[in-house]
């Protein structure tokens, strides 16, 4: 009988703890070292805030796909190099746009899914 409780108990904090975790639209203007900077996208083309926050350890960059039937950005095949990949050592003016995916607390990042970009010049 305890046992179930605590199993019971256990997956009820995942499952909160999942539902708790923000998935944020926005534009990554910066990477320095384990610290991202991003501006918030609001819906339309509205900029909301500008925040800086910390990668977590083992945090994941992938390239996002778009699911037409959910309408969301799924997570695709990992990014190269990770935040160290020369996307983001070379950010624009424009920057970069990605689907950050925080955890519980929303204070630290443990996904990026990159999106944009656009598709490769062939050489003429």
């Amino acid at each position: 009988m305890f046992r179930r409780l605590v199993g019971a108990v256990v997956v009820l904090a995942l499952a909160v703890g999942v539902t708790l975790a923000a998935e944020i639209r926005g534009v990554i203007t910066k990477i320095d070292g384990d610290k991202v900077t991003f501006t918030e996208m609001k819906k339309g083309k509205e900029k909301g805030d500008t925040k800086t926050l910390p990668l977590a350890p083992g945090a994941k960059v992938v390239k996002g796909k778009f699911d037409k039937t959910t309408k969301t950005f799924t997570a695709g095949d990992a990014l190269e190099g990770g935040v160290k990949n020369k996307m983001f050592s070379k950010i624009g003016d424009k920057g970069v746009g990605a689907v950050i995916v925080t955890d519980a607390g929303n204070t630290k990042i443990t996904e990026i899914r990159v999106f944009g970009g656009g598709k490769k010049k062939k050489d003429k």
